[in-house]
């Protein structure tokens, strides 16, 4: 095993001091190529190109002497020093930090950025990053090949936002460059890069807040909202207590793209996006969409909205996580199924439409259950009752996407 380890951040600026101990006494060094050119970089220690990090993990482990790992930014911020701490490798790590991309690439663009989402894009994750920028009105995506400005930009389709992209931070080749996501495509980006995603209402404000990134307690308490918030008109399938529910049993989360299939006032749409996911609300009454889109206003949130009739207009929508069919009936549900969503929620007027909805899905080989919802509403002055709803809730579960 390595009888040192030194983990130093590189940026662009001078090496300090610590940096440059570190590694005139290296016997080993692990970077990318421009950081094993460093003139610091002593010529008889033995040099990897950084790749794979387990890789270089493993040779380190191997290593008689003194490692010294260079990366870009710091290392300790999505970077080489959790892999390295890894229990397999056994390696206890000396830092010496530097400014993150993220942070160099705010300061390029002259923003704040404590009130932005930072996620990581590789190919597995690259839907869920979108998804992040179709929610947030301010995400810095750190890009990876395969994962990149041009492939954000595509999966955005339908969605504006402006994309000020940072490539090779800290090098003579450094460039920042600010285009719209649609003409993100049109050009060839170079490695590394960061994306600063920006669209909706931004703003420095007067006052910083107290929680970095976005503050999950915004806005009004609860899961859901009463009548007056949406207007007071709410459709039959909208009631707090059944959007409740099936907010529970779908669970959306940051990262998730929902559909909201029948969205009618808004509130479910605009609920499970203060959860933190991206949605796209669907109706194909133009009066329901604005109401929506007037909802999302009014709560600062983030939705697409699409008006059009299913289930003919969901072919061309982005794959969803999660799905709410709040109309249509069973024909929409089993478009829905052939998607294959995690979780599907929808609700029935009656048992023999509840039953004709649950062995569709189960046909799909979703896992289905089925609750009667029963409301009733009192007026606590003189507790007699004022209003009463009836619903079966009905849910699905593909077994085979638990996660």
């Amino acid at each position: 095993m390595a009888d040192r380890v030194t983990v130093i951040g590189w940026d662009g600026s001078p090496l300090t001091a610590a940096a440059r101990s570190a590694l005139g006494a290296a016997t080993l060094v692990a970077g990318a190529a421009h950081h094993l050119a460093l003139p610091e970089v002593p010529p008889a220690a033995e040099r990897i190109r950084l790749g794979s990090v387990s890789l270089a993990a493993r040779r380190i482990a191997g290593h008689r002497g003194t490692a010294v790992v260079v990366a870009d930014g710091d290392p300790g911020f999505f970077g080489v020093v959790r892999t390295l701490r890894a229990p397999e490798f056994g390696l206890e790590v000396e830092v010496v930090p530097a400014v993150s991309s993220v942070a160099a690439a705010f300061a390029r663009a002259g923003m704040p950025w404590d009130d932005a989402q930072v996620v990581v894009a590789h190919r597995r994750t690259l839907r869920r990053a979108v998804n992040v920028c179709r929610a947030h009105t301010k995400v810095a995506v750190l890009t990876s090949p395969g994962a990149g400005p041009a492939e954000l930009g595509l999966l955005l389709e339908g969605v504006h936002r402006t994309f000020v992209i940072c490539e090779e931070l800290g090098t003579e080749r450094e460039q920042v460059t600010v285009v719209t996501s649609d003409k993100a495509a049109d050009h060839t980006w170079r490695d590394p890069n960061v994306v600063i995603a920006i669209g909706g209402p931004v703003g420095a404000g007067d006052s910083g807040g107290w929680l970095a990134g976005r503050d999950p307690g915004a806005g009004p308490r609860g899961w859901t909202q009463p009548a007056e918030a949406y207007g007071g008109v709410l459709g039959e399938g909208e009631t707090d207590v059944l959007r409740a529910a099936q907010l529970a049993r779908l669970g959306p989360r940051v990262g998730d793209l929902v559909w909201d299939i029948g969205c009618g006032s808004g509130a479910f749409a605009v609920e499970a996006a203060r959860a933190g996911a991206a949605v796209i609300a669907v109706d194909h009454d133009s009066e329901a969409c604005a109401r929506t889109e007037a909802a999302a206003r009014r709560f600062g949130v983030q939705l697409q909205i699409v008006h059009g009739s299913a289930p003919h207009v969901l072919e061309n929508l982005p794959e969803p996580d999660v799905v709410r069919v709040g109309g249509g009936g069973a024909a929409v549900v089993s478009a829905v199924a052939d998607r294959r969503p995690q979780r599907i929620v929808t609700h029935a007027a009656t048992r023999d439409a509840a039953e004709l909805v649950g062995r569709d899905l189960t046909e799909h080989g979703y896992r289905v259950e089925c609750a009667l919802l029963q409301s009733v509403e009192l007026d606590t002055r003189a507790w007699t009752e004022t209003e009463r709803s009836v619903a079966f809730l009905l849910s699905g579960l593909l077994p085979d996407r638990t996660g």
